[in-house]
């Protein structure tokens, strides 16, 4: 079951694009093709992550890429920013580190 919208941003317009289902943190979520993965996960939860540093929720920062503060895991170990990649069908996503990672964090990355 997809989870209802309740999230940290609202849809107002492109609302005719198709269909984008995957997974975050082993929640069904839907998003529409050509969104961010940092979009597709606020139009539903409140926050992208932990501070790994203080109790508080992040939910990304600069939007663009720069301030590493919407880093995510895929389920198969490596991370992405989720501001700057494109949601695709199936991905599945984490907002912790899987015990994969970082031994499949493509070489010079960290």
């Amino acid at each position: 079951m997809i989870a209802p919208a309740q999230g940290r941003i609202v849809r107002l317009a492109e609302t005719a694009r198709s269909p984008v289902d995957f997974w975050y943190d082993s929640e069904a979520l839907r998003a529409l093709d050509g969104d961010t993965v940092l979009t597709a996960i606020l139009l539903s939860v409140r926050a992208l992550r932990d501070a790994e540093f203080g109790l508080e929720k992040r939910a990304g920062f600069c939007l663009m890429g720069a301030c590493q503060d919407c880093w995510l895991w895929q389920e198969t170990g490596p991370r992405l920013r989720a501001c700057s990649t494109p949601v695709a069908q199936g991905m599945r996503l984490l907002s912790q580190p899987s015990d994969a990672w970082p031994a499949a964090t493509p070489e010079g990355e960290t």
